[in-house]
């Protein structure tokens, strides 16, 4: 797959920004707002708590978060400017910001939850990111990563059903043909956790679901 730069991602998720929530529930067979949940009640959000949702997208984790423990203050990063519109119509009670998530505009020991989904593999300096996660946590803060899971037989059977009903559903099936793209190179659940143990982080816990088709890792900054 030839790797698209971070304008041409950008473009992208701005153009279907629109449609997003809609093939979002259709693409996940109705299982969205169940696979994140389930991320983030494992992180076991403490009151009053600042969290950073990155990727954030239309704002699902954020929403999840806050209704879990309204009195988090919860900010939103996603670099697709649509996308933060779109998150601040659904979620008027959470701050959101445009901004490269390579290069965050906040201070170091910021957070104490930092949660990611299904934006890391759309990202080309992971490394870089990662960098500025560790930096913004807070001394054994928890990061969240929620993306496709396991390269299996029923990831196989998955793809081949998400490319027909967006095939039904929409036009521009381009955008789409390139997430399930990424999604086949990007990295297994367990070369994720060597990556984030490569970048500082260390192992707390990780869970596979839906037959392994969906894993979320959590890791923890070390105590300074």
């Amino acid at each position: 797959m030839k790797n698209k730069s971070n304008l041409e991602i950008r473009n992208m998720f701005d153009k279907i920004s629109q449609k997003y929530d809609f093939m979002n529930n259709i693409i996940s067979l109705g299982l969205n707002e169940f696979v994140k949940t389930q991320a983030i009640k494992a992180l076991n959000i403490k009151p009053n708590s600042k969290v950073l949702d990155l990727c954030c997208g239309s704002g699902d984790l954020g929403k999840i978060i806050k209704k879990l423990q309204p009195s988090c203050d919860v900010i939103g990063v996603d670099f697709s400017q649509n996308m933060i519109e779109l998150a601040r119509k659904k979620n008027p009670n959470i701050t959101y910001r445009q901004m490269d998530v390579t290069s965050l505009a906040f201070e170091k020991n910021s957070f104490d939850y930092i949660v990611m989904g299904f934006g890391l593999r759309n990202i080309q300096q992971k490394n870089k990111a990662l960098e500025e996660i560790y930096r913004t946590l807070k001394s054994e803060g928890q990061f969240l990563h929620l993306d496709f899971g396991k390269h299996n037989i029923y990831s196989k059977i998955y793809d081949s059903i998400i490319l027909f009903l967006v095939k039904f559903f929409t036009k521009n099936t381009k955008p789409y043909k390139y997430l399930i793209l990424s999604k086949r190179n990007f990295l297994e659940p367990d070369e994720l956790i060597e990556i984030f143990k490569f970048n500082k982080f260390k192992y707390y816990t990780h869970k596979n679901l839906l037959f392994n088709i969906i894993s979320y890792q959590i890791m923890k900054k070390n105590k300074i």
